[in-house]
């Protein structure tokens, strides 16, 4: 098939890239001239392992192509992908003004027949909007299809190319037709395509992405008791998880949830629930807890050093996850925050991420070359994202080159035993802290 995403961001740019990979012929259209080019030329914008392999070789193939021209882009194709940003406004509610003014333009360009399908995480009833907009100029015949996307950072190629299911929410048999001759070399094993309604494809997404939310929230809540009552929250996790109406995932506790989706699907339900003079007050506490959550390690930080002014501190993971460079609503930046106004020093690691975090905030912090020159001189370790090189550390390295043996973990790494006969002081998340005599 011939097919145009609109947009190379992160959604936009795997999705075209997937689609080219099972041999469609793929344009990929942006308005940033600069971004365009360095595609063209084969220099990947975005971090995501396994991604760059498919990208060079489709580019090669020449089923992989990039340009600012919206009307060539679209020209040929059967299927149009909106894969355009949906930032939170002021008030939390979707920013729709990218997606419907393509959909203006699409309107004026339009010269026949095309699926025209929300790829974009977007509200219930912006199908009908994009509709309108392009009715607006346009008279012939168009389908408006939701198709939400359920990548992870990190593992996207593999959730795009092994879907569990694919939702479409299509009006007409012509678009459902179409959309599924698309899907089936994804779906070859047995993964459902599930057809709805577009209004039900578009709220499954924020149901989907607000449902795990909720979950790893509750299990945060859960962290927080058991260090109250002295229960240890991994043995809780091992003992809810093997119940297969609960499961194994999304149950591990933390300092909170960030990224791209979860922070602004939720923020974005609320507000949709809201117009419709609806209180989803289960949302609005999991955002309550999460933003109080990012910071749980501060009052432990503070009670064990008492005033912070001239500390240093080594934070390992910016990232608000591992294997991703995103850093959007990243707990690391809310603790960064904190320590600096207090009067700290911070040196900081990412595998990843550094680069986004010294654009967004500069010098404020002290950029390592590698984990473990982030910690000389350092007064303890605060870790912040689960990269796997973090698990297993050299903790003689840790130990010389810390002034004290001290670690607050905000992603629960370390077995409790094991820290403890290191001689460390270890706080965690839901775990009561290993030698706490060795308290200051």
């Amino acid at each position: 098939m011939k097919i145009a995403v609109i947009g190379t961001g992160y959604v936009g740019l795997v999705t075209g890239t997937c689609f080219a990979e099972t041999g469609n012929d793929v344009i990929c259209v942006d308005i940033d001239t600069s971004k365009v080019q360095k595609l063209s030329n084969g220099q990947i914008t975005i971090y995501e392992p396994g991604l760059e392999k498919l990208f060079l070789r489709n580019l090669k193939e020449e089923r992989l192509k990039f340009t600012t021209d919206l009307e060539a882009g679209i020209r040929d194709a059967e299927i149009v992908f909106l894969a355009l940003p949906t930032p939170p406004g002021e008030d939390g509610s979707a920013d729709l003004k990218y997606i419907l003014g393509v959909s203006d333009q699409l309107g004026q360009l339009l010269k026949g027949y095309k699926v025209i399908v929300d790829k974009s995480t977007v509200p219930v009833g912006t199908a009908e909007k994009v509709r309108a907009a392009i009715a607006k100029n346009y008279k012939g015949e168009f389908d408006v299809v939701s198709n939400p996307e359920f990548l992870r950072e990190g593992v996207a190629v593999d959730d795009f190319m092994k879907p569990d299911r694919v939702v479409i929410g299509a009006g007409s048999e012509r678009a459902r037709k179409t959309m599924g001759d698309l899907y089936a070399p994804f779906v070859r094993q047995g993964n459902p395509v599930i057809y709805m309604d577009e209004r039900s494809a578009e709220l499954t997404k924020y149901a989907a992405n607000s449902f795990l939310a909720t979950k790893i929230t509750f299990m945060n809540e859960v962290a927080l008791l058991c260090e109250r009552l002295g229960a240890d929250v991994d043995m809780v996790r091992r003992g809810i998880g093997s119940d297969e109406r609960i499961g194994k995932r999304f149950l591990f506790p933390g300092i909170g949830y960030g990224g791209s989706c979860f922070p602004k699907d939720v923020q974005a339900l609320v507000k949709s629930s809201q117009e419709v003079s609806y209180d989803f007050r289960i949302l609005n506490a999991v955002m309550d807890v999460n933003e109080k959550q990012k910071l749980h390690l501060m009052p432990k930080i503070k009670k064990f050093f008492g005033d912070l002014k001239g500390k240093h501190f080594a934070l390992w993971g910016l990232a608000f996850k591992p294997n991703t460079d995103d850093i959007r609503e990243a707990p690391a930046l809310y603790m960064i925050d904190i320590l600096v106004k207090e009067g700290a020093t911070v040196s900081v690691f990412d595998p990843e991420a550094m680069n986004n975090v010294r654009n967004l905030i500069g010098d404020k912090v002290i950029y390592a070359e590698s984990q473990y020159d982030a910690l000389e001189g350092a007064d303890a370790l605060i870790i912040a994202t689960e990269w796997n090189e973090f698990r297993t550390p050299n903790f003689l390295k840790i130990v010389t080159s810390l002034k004290n043996k001290v670690i607050f973990d905000g992603r629960n790494l370390f077995d409790i035993a094991a820290i403890r006969e290191l001689g460390f002081y270890y706080e965690s998340i839901g775990r009561a802290p290993a030698n706490p005599s060795d308290k200051k």
